[in-house]
């Protein structure tokens, strides 16, 4: 763990939401470390703005 840093998401938890949401779940598989990528990527820069 990183204080102040986000490290990523829940996969699991975002592969039953996308279950919930009817979204085939190969395809949340394929996509999801893409789309996680790019979120925690973005968040850490916007917490690193904050913090300087």
């Amino acid at each position: 763990m990183i204080p102040g840093a986000v490290l990523g998401w829940d996969m699991g938890a975002a592969l039953a939401m996308a279950k919930a949401l009817g979204i085939d779940a190969l395809i949340a598989a394929e996509l999801l470390p893409e789309i996680e990528a790019v979120m925690v990527r973005k968040l850490n820069e916007q917490i690193g703005d904050g913090h300087g």
